[in-house]
């Protein structure tokens, strides 16, 4: 079989394990760490502190030494609510195309680099090549954290990382941050015709998001100084409030999900801070006039640092000799990249697929993006095999 072939038919294997952030990845990881066992490689766990999801590390050449590493993600987002043409678990081929959850974002990608493990292994690397594939990444990058917490003490930590999300084989050095928050307002529930507004946490909810929109049009006008990012400032989104009982009920309590989609370096928990502080000074004392007992309390669900451009570092000099590109894009989409990058490993994103696939019913990666993926991957090959 060709390695397009090995990787048609392993995308297809990937993609039918369902492999929804809400659920288990243990069977994908089962069959991945056989798959690279069949070939002499040995792969390390780590697990999730449940034990139903694991990442897996591998080194394909000299261990002694750091080398390169091919970062993806083995979870999906559901497809309840979707209209698909056909199983989304199933990869149907039509118009030079692949169709199924995760085919672009981003088991293709994994499935690829799983395509060159015999290629990898053929001949004697100077430079070795890691794989680092992760779950939960969907949910807030979280599961990726127990591995990269490891690195540089029992596993090796990469002279460059080279995350796979889709970005066309474009290499991508810098993405916004993500973190997404819960805040929960507790007022005094009464009878309406009491009229204790001062109590009504919906009232203080739309203070609460007003001042959200206040920050938003801030950062807004301070704008991104250097031009690359679009839409092109930091984003605050209010996405969710819940509150209220009924009409004739003063409601006592209200939640508020919101987020930041941060540039590098600006930082979502100077956002956190003032809300807290607005909240003390302009929301509690309407509260606490009626109870003592209400609140406004704020939890960071999720916190994905964005992705710093490092100009000159091995990744980014790396990337662009394999890919051909000459220049470097920005995306406004979180990864695992930052992570890898606050760790200590220069890391930039290059992977197939267009993102605007991703998410959506009917997800599908072009053949021709999995040729591309696949002569980048063979450089990398050739380049490791020199000692880069």
């Amino acid at each position: 079989m060709t390695t397009r072939a090995i990787a048609k038919d392993l995308i297809a294997r990937l993609v039918g394990f369902d492999t929804t952030s809400d659920r288990s990845n243990l069977e994908l990881m089962d069959f991945v760490r056989g798959y690279l066992a069949s070939h002499g490689i040995e792969s390390h766990m780590t697990f999730s502190p449940e034990g139903d999801k694991a990442n897996l590390f591998a080194t394909i050449g000299p261990a002694d030494r750091p080398g390169v590493a091919l970062s993806g993600h083995t979870d999906c987002v559901p497809v309840e609510g979707q209209a698909w043409d056909s199983d989304p678990f199933a990869v149907a081929e039509r118009d030079d195309r692949l169709y199924g959850r995760g085919t672009c974002d981003m088991k293709g990608f994994v499935a690829m680099c799983m395509a060159m493990v015999p290629a990898f292994a053929e001949k004697p690397l100077a430079t070795p090549i890691h794989l680092a594939f992760s779950y939960d990444e969907e949910v807030g990058c979280t599961g990726v954290r127990p591995m990269v917490a490891r690195l540089g003490k029992d596993l090796p930590m990469p002279l460059a990382v080279l995350v796979g999300e889709p970005t066309m084989m474009e290499v991508v050095d810098a993405h916004k941050g993500i973190s997404d928050f819960e805040t929960v307002i507790t007022g005094f529930e009464s009878h309406s015709s009491m009229d204790l507004a001062g109590g009504n946490a919906i009232f203080a909810a739309t203070r609460f998001i007003g001042e959200l929109m206040r920050l938003r049009e801030a950062y807004i006008a301070r704008g991104d100084a250097t031009g690359r990012f679009e839409p092109g400032y930091s984003s605050i989104h209010v996405g969710r409030v819940d509150g209220g009982t009924a009409g004739n009920i003063v409601p006592g309590r209200c939640l508020v999900n919101w987020e930041m989609r941060a540039l590098p370096g600006d930082r979502a928990t100077d956002v956190e801070e003032a809300m807290a502080e607005f909240s003390a000074r302009e929301i509690l004392p309407h509260l606490r006039s009626v109870s003592d007992a209400t609140s406004v309390v704020t939890t960071r669900l999720v916190d994905a640092p964005g992705l710093a451009p490092d100009p000159g570092s091995l990744a980014e000099v790396l990337a662009k000799r394999l890919s051909g590109h000459n220049a470097t894009q920005t995306v406004s989409y979180a990864t695992e990249a930052g992570l890898f990058q606050v760790a200590g490993a220069p890391t930039v994103v290059c992977g197939p697929g267009d993102i605007g696939q991703a998410h959506r019913p009917n997800e599908f990666l072009a053949l021709s993006q999995v040729d591309a993926c696949l002569a980048f991957l063979d450089r990398l090959v050739q380049a490791c095999r020199a000692g880069l």
